[in-house]
This record gives C-alpha cells, sequence and structure tokens, in this order.
C-alpha cells in the first residue's frame, strides 16, 4: 500500500523532526533526548522545594533552552524560600524546620540548597536560644511575684510553716499551741 499522493509520510516515533519539518541527526537526536532529562530532572527538583516548602515557598520559576527540535526545554530552575523569622521564636522554629526540608527536599540539593538549609538551622537555633530567654524571663517573674520569694510581703512561708506545725499538732493528737507558746518541731 502506498500513500497517496501529496500524504505526509510517517514519522518514525523514535526519530524527532526539526521546527521546519527535517529530521533531526543522530547528534540532534542524543541532544534532544539529554534536554528532555534535564527537563525531567530540574522540574522535580524545584517541585520538590516547592510541595515541601508549602506557604513559605514561591512557585518554580525557570531557565529554558531551544533543542533542535524547536521546543523548549527547562535546563535550570528556581523557588524563593522565605528564611525570615516570625514574630515569636516558637513560631520561628516551626518555620525554619519546614524551610530545612524544603531546602533539602530534593534528591540532590544543589550548594545553593546546602546554604539556605544552613541559614535556616542558624535562624532556628537563635529561635530556640531566644525561647529559652524567655521562658526563663517567665519562670524569674513568676517565682518573683510569689508572696515571700524576694518581692512579696514574707508571709508565705510564715504561714505553710504554721501550717505544717498545726497538721503535726492534728496527727499526734495533741492541741496545737496558743499564742505565746513556743515549741520545737523536730
Amino acid at each position: 500500500v502506498q500513500p497517496a499522493a501529496g500524504a505526509e509520510k510517517p514519522r518514525d516515533p523514535g526519530k524527532g523532526t526539526k521546527a521546519n519539518g527535517e529530521p533531526l541527526s543522530e547528534g540532534e537526536q542524543r541532544q534532544v533526548q539529554k534536554l528532555k532529562e534535564t527537563d525531567a530532572k530540574v522540574r522535580a527538583h524545584e517541585q520538590a522545594h516547592a510541595i515541601v516548602g508549602g506557604p513559605y515557598a514561591s512557585a518554580p520559576s525557570y531557565e529554558y533552552t531551544t533543542g533542535p527540535d524547536g521546543k523548549r526545554y527547562a535546563t535550570a530552575g528556581e523557588v524563593q524560600i522565605d528564611v525570615s523569622p516570625e514574630d515569636d521564636p516558637e513560631a520561628t522554629i516551626r518555620k525554619m524546620d519546614v524551610v530545612i526540608r524544603a531546602a533539602l527536599a530534593p534528591a540532590d540539593p544543589s550548594p545553593q540548597d546546602l546554604q539556605v538549609a544552613r541559614q535556616a538551622q542558624t535562624q532556628r537555633a537563635q529561635a530556640r536560644v531566644e525561647l529559652t530567654r524567655q521562658r526563663e524571663a517567665e519562670r524569674t517573674q513568676a517565682n518573683e511575684a510569689l508572696p515571700g520569694a524576694g518581692g512579696g510581703t514574707g508571709s508565705a512561708p510564715r504561714l505553710l510553716r504554721a501550717a505544717a506545725a498545726s497538721a503535726a499538732y492534728a496527727r499526734e493528737g495533741s492541741p496545737a499551741p496558743g499564742p505565746g507558746h513556743i515549741q520545737s518541731i523536730a
């Protein structure tokens, strides 16, 4: 069976053609194959950052190379990741955990990816120090607010000792001493 006059010859699906319809040479076919592989790797790499980075990551942007077949192939890309600290240390720690995972998400992190991860680790460490300081300050304030703990009237420890003495007398069946009586409690 012959194709009808004027009909196109079927193309070999394994061989590409140039934009003008000419067949690609073997070298051009290898170049297209390499561009396809690079495109797939670049897109997977940048998608990994974007997906794991969630709200802290931008959509991927790509640089393209036009192959001998006239098609554009992604040959480089980037995702912007927000590494700025949040308003409170706990939120910063949570955010930097996500940023670190996003930076290291691709199977083959680039030197830039590793740099972003290190930067986020530094931010996270600083936030942990700040959180520790805040918690220590809160504990100190809480202790100072207690009566007899440095900033109060001092009557709380005496009241606690008196309550303990009354409880001890009650356990022994002795009446608690009245005012003016001094007794030692062993």
